[in-house]
């Protein structure tokens, strides 16, 4: 009996590969339902992100491991339509036993995720677990083995500051401008090349997470409609969309200005922004304003910062903390590690127990057949869930050896 892995991800293969294994809900219900119904293997599940493919297994059979890696493997290449191609061994890694388990956790917590850390995967993890129990290729070990590493996550999340330490630029510059504002709530905000990579992430975060007024426009006018709409889970959040050439129109309007284009040029100059900005007569209460910078070469003149109530930050300055909170990370990352530790530790013992029931059953069965039935089952019963609490894995995994000794020798 174990617990087996087969895996594709950022590690091992690069993107134009592994979006070939970014499979649909039909197409992970297809190779879940034809790894479960092979004889070999009990129970399935499959996590399929644009990062990473893995097929989680549990099956009876340890010794024929081999033969259900090289199984699952043929079916997830035909499945992305890879069948023949050539030396795929090195972008698939194959685990078992002690070593898929850690992986697992590691996965959910985020500790193996390209931004050390990041949320979504534990989302991802939870989806796919939930995705395999509806159309039934989960049972007890899959269903205890998912749920232990999700909680296990789930404390990394709030007893570690692993996730709420950002080391990307774009959230960086969101949490500057939040910083300095006290909020972004109400707040109007202008993303300059808001189709870009960057912009887009923007845009994506400030829509989702936020309750801002978000005001885009691009440099080459690719955003075609004057509202945009922006779906986020059961939410429909909008932003409106501005001709590049009006963009000054609306400067004396906006909270926060981030700027994210190719330009060779500035986007905002300094005696432009300076004739749009409107500033009161007492320095004391002037509106407070943001201009964020997340391009190379520079899009905001940095000159801006000395305007009354301007705070100029630019993709240095972003860099810099992104460091700064990346070190943190990684001593974070020390912490999770000690907590997933634990969980391990406890699935381990666990799923120990759990194979070993039918020999205390009848341990249980040949020690009661003299003596106070009812007063020795409950001495006996406390003390097998006695054992397993206070035993490491290895230990009890003796302890269940001597059982199957004890039973083999009456």
């Amino acid at each position: 009996m174990s617990i087996q892995l087969i895996s594709i991800s950022h590690k091992t293969a690069p993107l134009n590969v592994r979006e070939k294994f970014a499979f649909t809900p039909q197409q992970q219900a297809s190779i879940l339902e034809e790894l479960y119904s092979w004889v070999f293997i009990s129970e399935c599940v499959i996590i399929s992100t644009c990062n990473r493919t893995e097929v989680y297994l549990w099956s009876e059979n340890k010794e024929k491991e081999r033969e259900i890696f090289e199984y699952t493997q043929g079916v997830l290449l035909r499945s992305a339509g890879l069948e023949n191609m050539a030396d795929v061994g090195h972008i698939f890694r194959f685990y078992s036993g002690d070593k898929a388990i850690h992986h697992l956790f590691l996965v959910a917590s985020g500790l193996d995720s390209m931004v050390i850390g990041e949320d979504q995967i534990l989302g991802q993890v939870k989806e796919a677990h939930q995705f395999a129990a509806k159309i039934k290729t989960c049972g007890t070990y899959m269903n205890t083995f998912f749920r232990y590493s999700v909680t296990a996550a789930k404390k990394v999340k709030t007893d570690t500051a692993l996730s709420k330490t950002p080391i990307s630029t774009a959230i960086i510059c969101i949490r500057a401008a939040q910083s300095y504002l006290g909020t972004l709530d109400d707040k109007n905000i202008m993303i300059i090349g808001a189709s870009g990579k960057i912009g887009s992430i923007v845009k994506k975060n400030l829509l989702s997470d936020y309750k801002a007024r978000v005001f885009v426009t691009t440099r080459d006018g690719n955003l075609e409609n004057s509202q945009g709409v922006f779906n986020h889970g059961r939410d429909t959040v909008y932003y409106t969309y501005i001709p590049y050439e009006k963009r000054y129109e609306y400067l004396a309007d906006m909270d926060v200005v981030i700027s994210a284009t190719s330009s060779p040029h500035y986007t905002l100059t300094y005696d432009s922004v300076e004739k749009c900005l409107v500033f009161g007569q007492d320095k004391e209460h002037v509106k407070p304003r943001a201009f964020m910078d997340l391009a190379v070469p520079l899009d905001i003149e940095s000159r801006i910062g000395s305007l009354p109530g301007v705070m100029c930050s630019n993709i240095d300055d972003f860099g810099k903390t992104a460091r700064t909170n990346n070190a943190v990370r990684l001593k974070e990352a020390d912490s999770a590690r000690q907590i997933l530790e634990e969980y391990e530790t406890a699935f381990k013992k666990w799923m120990i127990f759990q194979q070993s029931l039918k020999i205390m059953e009848y341990t249980k069965g040949e020690i009661l057949k003299e003596g106070d039935q009812k007063g020795m089952e409950k001495a006996l019963s406390h003390f097998f869930y006695r054992v397993r609490e206070s035993a490491s894995p290895d230990q009890l995994e003796v302890f269940m050896e001597c059982l199957k000794s004890q039973c083999h020798s009456s």
